[in-house]
């Protein structure tokens, strides 16, 4: 276990509706540039398809209790979390039998709150400064119970046509939680993903977010890159697999603005 930290955990739901858009290359990488800049971070991996697991080199023979295991109150979830190859980068992983977890607490009356009741020991804990939960590309159980936990929503856009539709989806979403489980989440941050400077529809794109959003859109923009690509098929983070890549230096740039904003909300609040 990581040495314990006099700072608070924040915990930040990576979620977008939408997939292909770059939201478990965040959820990895941005996880493995906290660490970088000496956060001690938590990935939960909270899509059946294990997509964060597997990334992060974790096969299935080395998951021997996923987020199931924890969900279902069979496992805790510290009993479920393992190290990863990045210092100071731990995981709960997850497989295939997390997509039923919907029908089997069908019938639970805290069935939107396990997460929060899973993570609640960590909080008191203090051993990571940041948890980030890595979200299926849907609106479903596993979404709703990492918001309900969560302090935060980081919000992944791609940089095409469709982005901002699926996004107004997304904050009706994160309104109905306000309103029902969690009245305390905000919107982190929106970070614009796959930019390519060659495509005008990029900047396009990026404009009319930042013109919708504000200050809310982070000011670092992540790059199409094909060593980011290429990294999880070798089970690396792309800052690992290729450190020096482009890619690479813009998680590293916004791992610094996320910490300087949440430096910046603490300041507000003390």
């Amino acid at each position: 276990m990581p040495a314990k930290s006099d700072r608070s955990l924040r915990v930040l739901v990576v979620a977008n509706q939408k997939g292909g858009v770059g939201k478990t290359t965040t959820a990895i990488n941005l996880g493995t540039a906290l660490a970088a800049v000496g956060e001690r971070v938590l990935l939960i991996d909270s899509d059946p398809q294990g997509n964060a697991s597997t990334g992060l080199g974790i096969g299935r023979a080395l998951r021997k209790y996923t987020l199931y295991d924890v969900l279902m109150g069979e496992k805790t979830l510290l009993e479920a979390v393992v190290k990863t190859s990045v210092p100071g980068l731990h995981l709960a992983p997850s497989d295939p039998d997390l997509s039923g977890v919907e029908m089997e607490l069908a019938q639970d009356a805290r069935r939107s709150f396990k997460l929060r009741d899973a993570l609640d020991p960590l909080r008191e804990a203090g051993d990571y400064t940041y948890v980030l939960i890595d979200c299926p590309p849907s609106l479903n159980v596993l979404t709703v119970n990492a918001m309900a936990a969560a302090d935060a929503v980081l919000v992944p856009l791609q940089c095409e046509f469709f982005a901002l539709e699926g996004l107004s989806q997304l904050m009706r979403t994160i309104e109905l939680v306000r309103a029902s489980l969690n009245p305390k989440l905000e919107i982190q941050g929106v970070v614009l993903t796959m930019y390519d400077r060659r495509n005008s529809l990029s900047s396009q794109v990026a404009n009319d977010v930042r013109g919708h959003f504000g200050e809310t859109v982070y000011q670092t923009v992540i790059p199409r890159n094909v060593r980011v690509s290429e990294a999880p098929s070798f089970g690396k983070p792309a800052l690992v697999y290729d450190l020096a890549c482009a890619g690479s230096q813009a998680y590293l740039k916004l791992a610094r603005e996320v910490v300087l904003r949440e430096r910046d909300r603490r300041r507000v609040l003390a």
